[in-house]
């Protein structure tokens, strides 16, 4: 019997640069090389016939075909894996299912998992995809880091703790710095803002004592790795949270003029089903570690 279907190890590739957005992540989540990841994914293009993804300078994103296939593909292969979950018994003690914001996971949580391997060695962490329109009742996911405010009333069943990513500010290259040296000289230059929340400029400007008009905005970005990238390019100041920005900031390509944060009223929190917290010892050990992390990088 001849099977059509493509390998699971295609398809975990596939699916993890979708979520990823990039082959190296992937690969890192997957725990292969990133040639593996490439080849299955060119493997699994030419069964198919069609280009999967398209390569950008900011990473890489599905063609419409390819989610066209994301979408067919994605719940069977969950269920896939929740089949073992539950039939694998204790080995499920071990794992720990987790849906993120996808900038916040490429940038803040992926680069710690390593330390978390080193300090649990037995907790195997599985990014699943982030649906923006999270109603919490999948059963291929443990937790959820999700944008939330103080006092947002969860859907029932469903506990969520704040994070981090409360407070935004200014961040540009060291070499625009060097001509801004109090808060009014951001208003000279262009002001790079995320699409969904062009409040923020005027939030962060009122939070430095600038009686202003309603700042004139520069060129608006739909997702928050493209924001930073452009950033990184010198294609303006971009106001955002601190966490996003960690390696840019340690790396010297991006640098913090003023120490000014400004409260936005929404944040990341941590959410799980109240009635399943205590029943996975990863999910404990996985919980607590990340809530460390987040008091650290407050």
């Amino acid at each position: 019997m001849k099977f059509k279907s493509p390998s699971l190890a295609e398809l975990h590739a596939f699916l993890g640069v979708c979520q990823l957005g990039s082959f190296r992540r992937a690969a890192e989540v997957l725990s292969v090389t990133q040639g593996a990841v490439s080849q299955a994914i060119l493997r699994l293009e030419q069964r198919l016939g069609c280009s999967l993804f398209d390569r950008q300078q900011a990473g890489v994103v599905p063609t419409v075909r390819g989610r066209e296939f994301q979408k067919l593909v994605e719940a069977h292969v969950a269920g896939l894996e929740a089949a073992v979950t539950q039939f694998g018994g204790e080995s499920s003690q071990h794992k720990v299912r987790v849906s993120v914001i996808p900038t916040l996971g490429t940038r803040w949580l992926v680069p710690r998992l390593a330390q978390l391997k080193s300090l649990n060695p037995n907790v195997e962490v599985e990014l699943r995809q982030f649906h923006f329109d999270e109603d919490f009742k999948r059963d291929d996911v443990d937790l959820w880091i999700a944008l939330g405010r103080p006092g947002k009333r969860w859907p029932r069943g469903i506990r969520g703790q704040y994070l981090l990513g409360n407070e935004i500010t200014p961040a540009c290259t060291p070499a625009l710095a060097r001509n801004i040296r109090q808060p009014g000289d951001i208003a000279a230059h262009v002001l790079l803002h995320h699409v969904n929340y062009p409040d923020n400029w005027a939030v962060w400007m009122e939070a430095a004592g600038l009686k202003q008009p309603k700042p004139a905005l520069g060129p608006g970005f739909d997702l928050g790795n493209n924001l930073i990238v452009a950033a990184c390019a010198g294609m303006g100041i971009v106001v955002i949270q601190p966490c996003l920005v960690e390696s840019e900031l340690e790396s010297g390509k991006l640098v913090l003029p003023f120490d000014t944060r400004a409260a936005i009223g929404r944040g990341y929190y941590l959410c799980q089903r109240s009635a399943t917290a205590h029943n996975n010892r990863a999910v404990e050990a996985f919980a607590s570690w990340l809530q460390e992390q987040a008091v650290d990088a407050a």
